[in-house]
């Protein structure tokens, strides 16, 4: 029979446990492709050598996605999407290594492809079984964390619901606590209101709680201090729950700073690993694009030329990440004028301005290759918010909540909202908020996994739209 305080104690070993199925994952992988493609197990040097860089790799890489931090109470779809995000980075780093070190063509193309989904499914299968172990242990009572919340209202009441919801997750609620007097004794949902906040020393020493949540509202400030002083002598974990989900938060999280706790309510997902895997994304794919499509650019190239006086290349300053200026590249596919009073009209259907050739071109959307080399050079990404004219920017933030916030990550060739249809002439403020709405639903959730979704998805249904002219 296993200690009730197992896995509490255990967490280091739990860790190396993790890490240790993970390698076993990466080798067994890389022996099961090996022997399908070359049907024996003797691994030359050079594989020898790819595997044990992977190890390291994944070794160094695996903690900063937060795949060995506690993952109780968070959802196992985000958890194996994030062990599929961190495998691709790290496949990713090896293609670039082989490359240049010019050893890719000592290694079998087959093997590395097989290697990589053999051990991506064995990464997730084993995950997967050590989760189901953790749940099924929770499940009968073992490692379970006793949690008594601090406010009865509306938000304490949600903190309940959701981890009752999520019985896996092992946290049991045994009491409420607080001093309205019109709810003390009341049952709800299960748990007793016990008392006033008061009285929380009293409860801690008695029940010994694992956890404390604060769920009060965030002007309690004061009362929330007073709460840390009554609670000086208690080794509980204390959580603090602020009610700031009626606003719209982007990449909300805890930051430390100059040794402050900070709260981020608006802040761009592409920081840290996310900046540097987004990057490698960009610079990789970017580069493989512009080498297939480069004799394709050059014939569309000679048919702007002869087809219409006038550059190649039309450049339109838009705002880019954290509205920073930057020029945007595409085919020019209109006859050469002047807007008026410094307006930019955008285009609409059987736009005068369109040539017959650049008609062809937006209908393709092909007369936005050029701005893969705005990729390369860092102004924009593959995958993002499509970027606006800097006009029509100051046209609709003042219309629109959070319009700036598209600008909180680098924008787009494809997009979100470009694959779900809201793309070409936003000609109405319903359709432009659609677009943000959209937009910003991108950030919130951005994931390696989610641009790779949207890359396929502009594959699959093809450049050409009913709006794009």
């Amino acid at each position: 029979m296993f200690p009730k305080g197992l896995l509490k104690e255990y967490a280091v070993l739990l860790r190396i446990v993790a890490q240790g199925l993970d390698i076993l994952a990466l080798i067994s992988g890389a022996l099961i492709a090996h022997a399908w493609r070359f049907n024996h197990l003797n691994l030359s040097s050079n594989y020898q050598i790819a595997i044990l860089l992977a190890i390291f790799l994944a070794l160094g890489l695996f903690p900063l996605f937060g795949l060995y931090q506690s993952w109780r109470g968070k959802s196992r779809f985000i958890h194996l999407r994030t062990l599929t995000s961190a495998w691709i980075t790290v496949f990713i780093i090896l293609v670039v290594i082989a490359f240049l070190t010019k050893t890719s063509t000592t290694i079998s193309r087959q093997w590395a492809v097989a290697w990589g989904f053999s051990a991506w499914f064995l990464l997730i299968a084993m995950r997967v079984v050590l989760g189901q172990f953790l749940r099924l242990m929770r499940e009968h009572g073992l490692n379970h964390k006793k949690v008594i919340i601090l406010g009865a209202g509306g938000l304490g009441q949600e903190v309940l619901r959701r981890i009752n919801t999520s019985s896996w997750t092992g946290l049991d609620v045994t009491a409420f606590l607080d001093d309205k007097e019109s709810l003390h004794g009341k049952i709800l949902d299960g748990v007793k209101v016990k008392g006033p906040i008061s009285v929380l020393a009293t409860i801690a020493e008695r029940e010994k709680p694992d956890e404390i949540w604060i769920a009060l509202p965030l002007y309690a400030e004061m009362r929330v201090k007073d709460i840390l002083h009554d609670l000086r002598h208690s080794t509980a974990t204390i959580r603090y729950v602020p009610d700031i989900f009626g606003f719209r938060l982007i990449n909300y999280s805890v930051t430390e700073i100059a040794g402050m706790a900070v709260l981020d309510l608006s802040a761009s997902p592409i920081t840290g690993i996310n900046w540097f895997v987004k990057t490698i994304e960009d610079k990789l794919l970017a580069l493989i694009i512009l080498t297939l499509v480069s004799p394709l650019m050059l014939i569309i190239a000679f048919g702007i030329k002869v087809s219409s006086r006038g550059p190649i290349i039309f450049k339109q300053l838009r705002h880019g990440w954290d509205g920073k200026p930057i020029k945007v590249y595409k085919f020019r596919t209109m006859v050469m004028h002047d807007e008026e009073n410094g307006c930019v009209t955008q285009a609409f259907k059987n736009d005068p301005r369109i040539t017959k050739f650049g008609a062809l071109l937006r209908a393709t959307s092909i007369d936005e290759l050029p701005q893969f080399f705005n990729v390369l050079q860092g102004r924009m990404s593959i995958v993002g918010p499509r970027p606006h004219a800097i006009e029509h920017n100051e046209q609709y933030k003042d219309k629109i909540d959070d319009y700036m916030k598209r600008h909180k990550v680098k924008p787009g060739i494809t997009g979100w909202a470009q694959i779900n249809g809201w793309r070409g002439e936003t000609d109405t403020l319903e359709k432009m908020k659609k677009r943000v709405e959209f937009d910003l639903y991108y950030i919130e959730n951005w994931s390696l996994w989610l641009d790779i979704k949207i890359i396929l998805r502009t594959l699959v249904s093809g450049f050409a739209h009913k709006n794009a002219y």
